[in-house]
């Protein structure tokens, strides 16, 4: 009889658990939509810097870059056409895709991202960081343009944000193609990289400084960032492990398996969460946990290599 109550409490439990995760009490959705606030404000500050590094560096020193900004440069370039058009046009083309085969969930901040930068190119003035570089120093703009770039867009990425561009279509691509983002991500700038080599007459010299600008950006992005594809393994002690494993689930849509342990000083049997995420991932985990039981305990460690659905494809070769 006592196991049959036992049993019962626990579902009782679980039950409530799940109903707490899918609707947090007030506190919890306050801070929840003021994080979601900030989000969007970083993604707006991160998308000033990557247009700030266009208008101000790299288009008045004429170097092509990756994505569709870099298109619309190259269009720029051969016809005057403003940037913020072209980039309007072909991200706008690009989302009618997007939210067909992906969905909303990820257009949403997508269409946020290329509106905010639609606008930024139309109004920044050209060229106001590069009075401070001599229109000879080509190589010191792509540096400094491709640092101010990179740092941008991994704010944005921090943010959840999206630029829009090549990251629609890296994302349509991956959906049906077992092809990483970040391959894609390459493969698409390299190729609008050296399409300046027919626009510029058969210029290397502004391919060099396309490529050299993607790899400073790139760099950037990374440290950015801080690896975010490196994975991390946490254990978490917790009485509140139910409410903690099904927020885990739901907001940071990781696989959590529960083991069973026992303090050795105490004697005690305690659970323990189990969870392999993201690093980038790893901020909300400790959020999640913060929130539900601030005296929990947590390790956190790297992991070399993870394999299987959610992240690395096993492969044998």
């Amino acid at each position: 009889m006592k196991n049959k109550i036992d049993k019962l409490n626990d579902k009782i439990n679980s039950v409530e658990s799940q109903l707490l995760a899918k609707n947090p009490p007030l506190g919890v959705r306050g801070k929840q939509t003021w994080r979601n606030i900030r989000e969007y404000i970083f993604i707006a500050i991160g998308l000033f810097m990557y247009a700030g590094a266009w208008k101000g560096l790299l288009l008045p020193h004429k170097i092509t870059g990756g994505g569709v900004t870099g298109i619309g440069a190259l269009l720029y370039y051969a016809t005057n056409i403003p940037i913020s058009v072209s980039f309007f046009i072909i991200n706008f083309i690009l989302l009618v895709i997007a939210v067909r085969s992906v969905g909303w969930e990820f257009s949403l901040r997508t269409i946020y991202g290329v509106a905010l930068i639609t606008i930024y190119f139309a109004i920044l003035p050209q060229a106001p960081l590069g009075t401070f570089v001599n229109a000879d120093e080509n190589f010191m703009a792509c540096v400094l343009g491709g640092i101010l770039m990179g740092t941008g867009i991994g704010i944005v990425f921090l943010s959840n944000g999206s630029s829009g561009g090549t990251d629609i279509i890296a994302k349509v691509v991956n959906k049906y193609r077992n092809v990483t983002l970040g391959r894609i991500l390459l493969y698409c700038d390299v190729i609008i990289i050296s399409s300046s080599y027919f626009l510029k007459f058969g210029s290397i010299e502004t391919i060099v400084y396309g490529l050299t600008t993607l790899g400073i950006s790139t760099v950037a992005v990374d440290m950015v960032i801080n690896g975010v594809r490196q994975s991390v393994q946490f254990f978490i002690f917790s009485k509140e492990y139910e409410q903690i494993a099904n927020r885990i689930n739901l907001e940071v849509h990781r696989g959590v398996t529960i083991l069973d342990g026992m303090g050795w000083y105490s004697k005690e049997p305690v659970k323990v969460i189990t969870v392999i995420a993201r690093k980038n991932e790893s901020i909300k985990i400790f959020r999640i946990v913060k929130e539900i039981d601030p005296n929990a305990f947590i390790s956190q460690s790297s992991a070399i290599g993870v394999y299987g659905e959610g992240f690395d494809v096993i492969k044998s070769k």
